[in-house]
């Protein structure tokens, strides 16, 4: 279903075709290609498929068609009771985040940051992301590695992965879905925004001690960013690495998750190993805890 931008039927066709030969059979939406404006339908209609879902225990996975703009206008009216007696993944980005900042910060459930119904064909086609999603589905050992960069801070950290677009967490900050982070590994990513946004949002997390406390930190893509006339003077990974300065704990930059090609699934609410060394990164996933924990 579409809690956001609206998508058309040729964008689906891919994904329903990839997910029938994983052996999974797709159920789509009732409103799925409405539209009212840059909306996948109105409020209630997205409201509507993305209640339904979560109440049917026969859904074992929701796959959001895409992001841009739209989740967090349905957060208030969710019910996820019903979830919860018999919880399922959730699996998407961008403005999916804020479903997954109410799963980690408030049911403690896990969920899938990972590519979405768009981005398995087409011109958003991205086959290595989309591999790392059926991984995850289909509870394959998920480990990655990535190459260093010279803002990262050495070191290894053992927490629960938390996180997603800084956009969307900095618009939920003060609210009952704000993300929590303390001892917990933070990932950040953003795309198409202005330099000085990016400062702005950072500064916010660290004048709320979103920063202090933290395990370790991954910054994903922060792809197409902008600047004014009179240039900002740092790039974005600097304006991170700024706010991390003397934290203590290690950081890593680069890896490959957010709006870019690939973008790897990441399980957040899940216990993760990170490893930041002079000649590369590392992040295994931990078995899960407990069953229910990841529907």
């Amino acid at each position: 279903m579409a809690p956001a931008r609206k998508v058309a039927p040729e964008e689906m066709y891919a994904c329903m075709e990839t997910l029938q030969h994983w052996g999974l059979e797709p159920v789509a939406g009732s409103h799925l290609y409405a539209g009212h404006g840059q909306f996948a339908g109105t409020d209630r209609e997205r409201l509507a498929d993305l209640q339904d879902m979560l109440d049917n225990p026969d859904i074992r996975l929701i796959l959001f068609a895409r992001g841009g703009y739209g989740t967090t206008r349905l957060l208030r009216y969710l019910d996820f009771s019903s979830f919860m007696r018999s919880p399922k993944w959730l699996a998407g980005f961008s403005d999916i985040t804020a479903l997954h900042s109410h799963l980690q910060t408030n049911l403690h459930v896990e969920s899938i940051h990972a590519s979405m119904a768009l981005h398995f064909g087409g011109k958003h086609a991205d086959p290595e992301g989309v591999e790392s999603l059926r991984k995850v589905l289909f509870g394959e050992p998920v480990e990655y590695r990535w190459e260093p960069h010279p803002l990262n801070r050495i070191g290894t950290c053992r927490g629960i992965l938390c996180g997603g677009n800084l956009s969307v967490l900095y618009s939920l900050r003060g609210t009952s879905y704000d993300l929590l982070t303390g001892h917990r590994i933070l990932f950040l990513e953003d795309v198409d925004e202005y330099l000085y946004h990016i400062d702005r949002m950072m500064n916010n997390l660290w004048l709320g001690n979103r920063l202090d406390s933290l395990k370790g930190l991954i910054a994903g893509g922060f792809d197409r960013m902008h600047d004014n006339e009179t240039p900002f003077g740092k790039n974005a990974e600097n304006i991170v690495a700024g706010y991390t300065e003397g934290s203590g704990y290690p950081v890593s930059f680069g890896f490959p998750a957010g709006h870019c090609r690939p973008n790897l699934a990441l399980i957040l609410g899940r216990t993760v190993e990170m490893e930041v060394a002079q000649t590369g990164c590392r992040l295994r996933f931990m078995p899960p805890h407990r069953e229910v924990s990841h529907g």
